[in-house]
């Protein structure tokens, strides 16, 4: 079986419910690392993990769920925290207690060493210095098929012009891009969003919600529809997407993955809707998508 490394953020939300505050874990990379062992596929984590009561709950729900924390380093630092409010639609919005935190503490003394089929990297850990440097100078040297994933988070780093410097040295090392519509409105506007793919990537994927998924290669373009639900909330619905991308990357490669796009995005667009159709970031099993 491959190995796919995901490296990025393990965190905890602190979502606002009927005036509580409930802790859930958190983090795009490993939301996209559970949706990958539910898949049923070998998938390590790469992150700093705390010895926090936090840090704790986080190792335990993601061994829970079949993800490989072997190359995971333990930190005495405090894990770093998201506090997410959802709108009425479920849209959930994101501030991030992130300073001097375990989680974003990437250092080249720790970071492993190997041949993984695939390494899915993104969201924050893509842009807090100085670990994102440490994280994009390691991705690079391994020389490994790479799927990436801005996940932007504009309550981090309002500036736009300084977060398209930080994403775009990663777009040109990543094989396939994945991003939301919003994160390509962000740093991009109205631009059209197949421009990415003369940064590097062979492939691009946006999602757009209920207008569904794009695929941009080459010329080409494809396009899938949304499933129609009742969407209890998005939490971790593009972390769903993303593993569905590195899955068929894993199975196919590149010019398999071109070949069969229209029918990964569809699956894609399949565990997005799960995932939306239930509170959290709790992505389908391989028998639900199946």
């Amino acid at each position: 079986m491959s190995e796919i490394w995901v490296a990025g953020e393990a965190l905890i939300d602190l979502i606002e419910k009927d005036g509580e505050s409930i802790a859930l874990v958190g983090g795009g990379p490993a939301n996209t690392a559970k949706a990958l062992a539910r898949l049923g596929h070998q998938v390590k984590l790469i992150n700093a993990l705390s010895y926090d009561s936090y840090g704790e709950a986080i190792i335990e729900e993601l061994w829970d769920c079949g993800v490989d924390l072997s190359l995971a380093y333990r930190s005495k630092l405090p894990t770093a925290i998201a506090q997410v409010a959802l709108s009425d639609e479920g849209y959930a919005r994101y501030d991030f207690s992130l300073e001097g935190s375990a989680t974003f503490s990437y250092d080249p003394s720790w970071l492993p060493q190997g041949s993984p089929s695939i390494i899915y990297l993104g969201t924050l850990s893509a842009i807090v210095e100085p670990g994102a440097s440490h994280l994009y100078n390691w991705a690079k040297s391994l020389a490994r098929p790479i799927v990436f994933d801005p996940n932007v988070r504009s309550s981090v780093l309002s500036d736009r012009e300084k977060y398209r410097s930080l994403i775009e040295r990663w777009f040109a090392i990543a094989d396939v891009v994945k991003m939301s519509r919003e994160d390509h409105q962000f740093l991009y506007g109205e631009r059209d969003p197949a421009e990415i793919l003369e940064m590097g990537p062979k492939i691009l994927i946006v999602t757009g919600g209920s207008d569904g998924l794009t695929g941009y290669y080459g010329q080409e373009k494809i396009r899938v529809p949304a499933l129609l639900i009742d969407v209890i909330d998005t939490i971790g619905a593009g972390d769903s997407v993303g593993a569905i991308v590195v899955e068929a990357l894993a199975q196919l490669g590149s010019a398999g993955l071109l070949d069969e796009l229209e029918r990964v995005l569809t699956r894609a667009a399949k565990a997005g809707a799960i995932t939306c159709s239930r509170a959290g970031a709790n992505p389908p099993f391989a028998d639900e998508l199946d």
